[in-house]
């Protein structure tokens, strides 16, 4: 019951973050790149906090200093856009069907996403071409060259067409593994889009999980140029593979058995927390007073 109560409490915090979504995105696109940027990681942390979904990073990962280039990872969510987005904001290709995703999609498509018709090679070509003029420019744009969402242990197949405009553009390519785990370190499947899940049921699943994790590792970047697209993709998907697998070998902390005295004190916090957003929900003041009463 009170997972239940969570989900739609984070439900209709939803509603409201992409209503402010859907207002931001009318004139998103005539905004300056470095305005578009600061949006898009303002709501998209926004988005993540609403889920409860923690990112973590090493300290030193080269992930801190990416600016521009090719980013290649790989794919287990659509949460997976928000996730690299709140780190470092940057441009998509997806697969068409994404446009037609509901509020979703036509949030991705004023995002300036780049869609791309599976199976096609004359949209592949015109995707190749944009591709290479955006990095160019020097934008940072993302890809997922499994061309499907994964249950995220072990890597798919690499198509490698979509790394070929990083050659040809001489950007530096940045290879990224994705893991969702819970707070122990364990892999998790609470945000995996795959097989016949539905949006909906996808998105009903992190509403009701308690917390998730999600670990980012990126590995050096690499130079593109003096290379083929198919030696590239080699080398990316075993640098994604990788480091993955060294993500999935790395120990998980023991369970904690809570004592009676624990357990009480979090039926206090849930209390206040259940309190807290029904005051955000009903009137802004009421949350300033709920806040000021916890803190005594």
């Amino acid at each position: 019951m009170t997972r239940r109560l969570i989900a739609l409490f984070r439900a209709a915090r939803l509603a409201l973050h992409i209503g402010y979504g859907l207002t931001l995105a009318i004139a998103y696109p005539w905004f300056g790149l470095a305005i578009r940027r600061r949006i898009l990681q303002s709501w998209s942390t926004g988005l993540l906090d609403i889920f409860n979904v923690r990112i973590e990073t090493a300290e030193g990962d080269p992930l801190h200093v990416l600016r521009r280039g090719l980013i290649v990872t790989n794919h287990i969510s659509w949460l997976d856009v928000f996730v690299l987005n709140a780190v470092v904001p940057m441009r998509f290709v997806a697969k068409s069907e994404v446009r037609r995703w509901p509020v979703i999609g036509w949030l991705c498509a004023r995002a300036q996403t780049l869609f791309i018709e599976r199976g096609k090679a004359r949209s592949a070509a015109r995707i190749n071409v944009q591709l290479v003029e955006l990095l160019q420019r020097g934008e940072c744009l993302a890809i997922f060259p499994e061309g499907t969402t994964t249950d995220g242990l072990q890597v798919g197949h690499f198509h490698s067409s979509l790394l070929q405009p990083a050659i040809d553009a001489g950007a530096p390519v940045h290879p990224i593994a994705i893991r969702y785990q819970d707070s122990r370190g364990a892999h998790s499947l609470t945000s995996a889009y795959i097989d016949e899940m539905s949006f909906g049921a996808s998105m009903w699943n992190i509403l009701s999980a308690p917390e998730l994790h999600v670990r980012l590792v990126a590995t050096p970047p690499l130079d593109a140029s003096g290379t083929d697209r198919r030696n590239l993709t080699r080398t990316v998907q075993h640098h994604i593979g990788t480091t993955l697998a060294a993500m999935h070998a790395a120990p998980i902390m023991s369970p904690h058995v809570p004592t009676a005295q624990e357990h009480v004190h979090a039926q206090v916090e849930t209390e206040q927390h259940f309190q807290s957003l029904y005051c955000v929900l009903l009137h802004p003041s009421l949350a300033q007073e709920a806040a000021q009463h916890s803190a005594k």
